[in-house]
Parts: C-alpha cells; structure tokens; sequence
C-alpha cells in the first residue's frame, strides 16, 4: 500500500503559483495510476488529476489549463504545478493511487487569497 507524505503547499494570492510534491519509499513504477485529490472546506474529496504509468494524464474541468501532474518513478516521487491559482482552488490536496488504495497522509495545505 502506498504510503505518501506530500508537502509544497502553502498562502499565495490570486494567480500565483505553487508545486506540490509527494514522496514514498516504495516503488511506483506498478502502480497503474497515481493522483492528486483535494478536499475543501464543508466538501467533499475530489479528484484533480491523474496520470498513468506511461504518462497519459486526466484533469478535472476547473483546472485543465492551469495545473500539470506529472510523476518521477526514479525518484518515486509525484507532482502538481499549480499555477494561475484561484481561490476556490483552496484545499488539502493528497496524493493517492486512483482508484484510491492506501494509507492517506497529513496532505498539504493550499490557501488562495489576498
């Protein structure tokens, strides 16, 4: 099972931009799909984006254009650039398999404003 510590997040104002980062000590190399999922106040989780093993990713609608997942299997290592942010991107983003299987970590922070 995965076991992620993601980390990156943070405050920045309306357009800014950050990269989120996740770790594990295991391998992704077998794991078919890995994602970013966020969860807002008084909302429910939801998926942001996904990416496969040979790199073919998925987005949800709000941030197509804006953020890239993309992930470094010899560095087991997962990534969400994040730019043009918005403040309804505000959120615990997690790092997960998808579909979700594992032990979900502390997540990081994200807070939009200014």
């Amino acid at each position: 099972q995965l076991h992620p510590v993601e980390s990156g997040g943070g405050l920045v104002q309306p357009g800014g931009s950050l990269r989120l980062s996740c770790a594990a000590s295991g391998s992704f190399a077998n794991i078919r799909s890995l994602a970013w999922y966020r969860q807002a106040p008084g909302k429910q989780r939801e998926l942001v984006a996904s990416i496969t093993a040979d790199g073919t990713t998925d987005y949800t609608d709000s941030v197509k254009g804006r953020f890239t997942i993309s992930r470094d299997n010899a560095k087991n290592t997962l990534y969400l650039q994040m730019n043009s942010l918005k403040p309804e991107d505000t959120a615990v983003y997690y790092c997960m398999t998808r579909p979700p299987f594992g032990f979900w970590g502390q997540g990081t922070q994200v807070t939009v404003s200014s």
